[in-house]
């Protein structure tokens, strides 16, 4: 890892209008939980030190991963590190109880723990959530705290259900009490729909949003309403999905391991289309794909932080590397030209 990789990785932000600060890169632990491959504990430890070498000082993490994998092996690989020294966010609005049903697979989790989910987003199943957090951390101190995956998407008709849990059942108090009394330093959403976000902030003062995939190089309708009003409420974006599921870590060249991926599933017609013009751009200014997917969110000043999961300690280093390559401005500018950027958008220069 080069000095420059590790200065432009260590780069700080606040979180929102709080005293947190987090690194411009961020390790995101969905794959410690074993999202689509297992991991040996080895492994998963191995790239959390990867990251720690690199300079990344933000952890993510999330009872859904692995169901409850992904926290114990965060915690165990965290507590080798001064406290002090680094942050972590977890997630809140599912408890985690032990399977009374087979697993089916669908959610994409490769030897996941013998537990299942309950969506509770009341007073008490957040407090509940964030304390059994705590345990299977080994930690006291947990920085950010999000309400994961609320949203129409994820929960269709039920979602009115769950909202009313989060406003009249306490479940944005309970957030307000993590922060006055449970030592939180920022609260927020979990979310890949940028509508939640909003909703979420007509509501309660949020200091921070992790969502994923909808600021990207594929992406940027955000910058019409989201990232706009975000910026006027001192609200910060943590940018997860910033290779969209994976079409922009590799381009089209996944294609030939049956790999195509966009938000979770195969990749559609257009987006492939899209791809494919990012990718030839790119390639005319001797830019790797990836290296301009996972630059260009960080350019938006409300983008605290570009959150990437990573498999093993040579992908931390790639996404590393990538983030700290040289880009030439032109680039920027032909995209812009061929309409692959929106006329807002910010870009690294």
């Amino acid at each position: 890892m080069t000095a420059e990789a590790q200065e432009a990785v260590s780069r700080r932000r606040k979180i929102g209008r709080t005293n947190l600060d987090v690194t411009a890169l961020s390790l995101g632990t969905a794959p410690l939980g074993g999202l689509y491959h297992e991991l040996t504990e080895d492994e998963a430890r191995a790239t959390v030190h990867a990251a720690w070498q690199a300079g990344i000082r933000f952890f993510d993490t999330a009872p859904h991963y692995g169901h409850t994998k992904a926290e114990h092996r965060l915690g165990d690989a965290l507590r080798r590190y001064p406290r002090g020294e680094y942050a972590l966010s977890t997630k809140v609005g599912r408890r985690f109880v032990p399977r009374t049903t087979p697993d089916d697979g669908s959610e994409g989790w490769a030897a996941p723990l013998p537990f299942q989910a309950i969506y509770d987003y009341t007073y008490d199943g957040i407090l509940r959530s964030f304390e059994d957090s705590q345990m299977r951390l080994g930690m006291i101190d947990i920085d950010i705290v999000l309400i994961h995956d609320i949203g129409r998407v994820t929960h269709g008709e039920k979602n009115a259900h769950y909202w009313k849990q989060l406003t009249n059942e306490g479940g944005f108090r309970a957030l307000e009490e993590l922060k006055q009394s449970r030592g939180v330093k920022a609260v927020g959403l979990g979310v890949n729909e940028g509508a939640a976000v909003m909703e979420a902030m007509a509501e309660f003062d949020i200091d921070c949003a992790l969502l994923a995939g909808r600021y990207t190089l594929l992406e940027q309708n955000t910058l019409d309403n989201l990232l706009p009003e975000c910026e006027k409420r001192g609200v910060s974006i943590l940018l997860g999905g910033a290779f969209n599921s994976g079409i922009l870590a590799r381009g089209l060249d996944a294609k030939a391991h049956g790999d195509l991926k966009f938000n979770y599933g195969d990749a559609p017609k257009d987006i492939v289309e899209r791809v494919g013009r990012l990718e030839r751009v790119c390639r005319e200014h001797g830019v790797a794909l990836s290296a301009a997917a996972i630059q260009f969110p960080y350019a938006h000043k409300v983008v605290a932080t570009v959150l990437m999961g990573a498999r093993t300690p040579d992908e931390v280093r790639e996404n590393a590397a990538s983030f700290a390559t040289p880009i030439p401005s032109a680039l920027w500018d032909a995209l812009r030209a061929d309409g692959l950027l929106h006329a807002n958008a910010p870009v690294p220069r």
